[in-house]
């Protein structure tokens, strides 16, 4: 593994109806408050939102495609959703090494995601395993 406490990675993300219902034909996340605009306006969202899912979903593509990197997974995580991701938001992932360990190819990682108004909607904490393909 070859990072460095402080750097940082960011992927960005338009969330869209049709993630909404994507994510839901894989996971069978039918809640009504991603599908139902009169029982979404009833709650404090006051509108539809998205699973929280797609945001956590950004995180394992920032993870895996861009920091660490291509084989890196996830072997703990810690999330808090403050504010909803509403559906047509744009997202913005941010993910910070905060301690690395070469020598057993894992990585602490702490991460924010906020949407355009730079409002935060996911903040937390993870460990990262970078696996090598065996030879």
């Amino acid at each position: 593994m070859n990072v460095e406490t402080g750097q940082q990675a960011t992927r960005t993300l338009a969330v869209t109806s049709e993630m909404v219902e994507a994510f839901a034909g894989i996971t069978g996340d039918y809640n009504p408050l991603h599908f139902d605009e009169e029982f979404a306006a009833a709650t404090r969202f006051g509108r539809l939102v998205a699973q929280g899912g797609i945001a956590t979903g950004l995180l394992h593509a920032l993870v895996a495609m861009d920091l660490p990197g291509p084989g890196s997974v996830f072997t703990k995580q810690e999330w808090a959703f403050p504010n909803p991701v509403y559906i047509g938001d744009v997202i913005t992932a941010t993910g910070t090494i905060t301690a690395a360990y070469p020598r057993r190819s894992m990585a602490k990682m702490e991460f924010t995601v906020a949407n355009q108004e730079g409002v935060e909607v996911l903040r937390g904490e993870a460990t990262v395993l970078q696996l090598e393909p065996a030879r």
